[in-house]
């Protein structure tokens, strides 16, 4: 009888419908989480997270009578009182102002080469065969879970030997050092990723290894690329463990100087404020200019 049933029951259901099984628990709570509701609340996180930079900000902006008499949230009871004068004084500020300018001395050059030498590294790796290939790519990925701390007292000996300790050019000479072996672990497994056939038709163009680097390589690397920059901009920018070991009073960068001065003053707040400030906004005017190109980094290779 029951099979008679189910079967009057399949005969019943007009043709080449499609019952659609209730969706689950999981699949209801999956969509209850993107909808709007969680967004409004990512969003307040958002502007949670921003209320220190926000407070950073207005407190550059006021004066140190103010700072001193109360917090920066007044601000918004008397905008008026806001002025410019702390950053007018922390430009007449030759400390500082030279600080700014080592930074970028060590930061754009420390950039640069470890993008080039990773680049041609990882193209190398991926590409090229050579004796020990595979053990030097491993050794390389070794020196990844080196900490800095090991070889700081180490290469300030060297430095120190070879005349580079207290100058810009061993600061970067130090930061190359330690970001090479993560620039060639990224751009080798993403240059792995190009299709053999685009090599082998530029070989038989005649294209030869340099110019099959600099004209199909580079360009699809573009996104890998500029990744690499952002991180390592990002780090030797906000350093300070390396610069206060190997720089001295003339090759100081902006991290190093803002730490001097709360040494040396204890509550200079009208000078750390905008100084603090500044240091921020850059690398985040770096990363904003190329965060395009970094999310298509990160995200390369996770789709087939």
């Amino acid at each position: 009888m029951t099979a008679d049933a189910g079967s009057l029951t399949k005969a019943a259901e007009p043709s080449g419908t499609v019952v659609k099984a209730k969706p689950s628990l999981g699949s209801r709570l999956a969509e209850g989480v993107s909808g709007g509701l969680v967004r409004v609340f990512l969003i307040v996180v958002g502007l949670f997270w921003l209320v220190p930079t926000i407070g950073l900000l207005l407190s550059s902006l006021r004066t140190p009578k103010d700072m001193a008499a109360s917090g920066w949230w007044k601000v918004f009871t008397e905008p008026s009182r806001l002025t410019f004068q702390s950053y007018e004084e922390l430009l007449e500020n030759g400390d500082i102002t030279s600080s700014l300018v080592n930074t970028l001395l060590i930061t754009v050059p420390a950039t640069v080469l470890v993008v080039v030498i990773g680049s041609l590294a990882g193209y190398a790796f991926a590409w090229m065969d050579f004796p020990g290939r595979d053990w030097w790519f491993l050794t390389v990925v070794g020196l990844l879970v080196v900490p800095v701390q090991v070889a700081l007292i180490p290469i300030a000996e060297l430095f120190g030997k070879i005349g580079l300790f207290g100058s810009i050019v061993g600061v970067v000479l130090f930061h190359v050092g330690f970001g090479l072996p993560f620039a060639v672990f990224l751009l080798r497994n993403f240059f792995a990723e190009i299709p053999r056939e685009l090599l082998e038709a530029a070989r038989l163009d005649g294209a030869g290894e340099l110019r099959l680097f600099a004209r199909v390589v580079m360009p699809l690397g573009g996104p890998a690329i500029a990744s690499l920059g952002i991180f390592q901009f990002l780090w030797v920018w906000n350093d300070m463990l390396v610069a206060l070991i190997f720089s001295d009073s003339g090759s100081q960068p902006i991290t190093v100087a803002l730490q001097t001065q709360v040494r040396q003053f204890g509550n200079n707040i009208d000078v750390l404020a905008p100084g603090a400030f500044i240091s921020m906004v850059i690398p985040l005017a770096v990363f904003f200019a190329f965060q395009r190109q970094f999310v298509s980094g990160v995200m390369a290779g996770a789709v087939k």
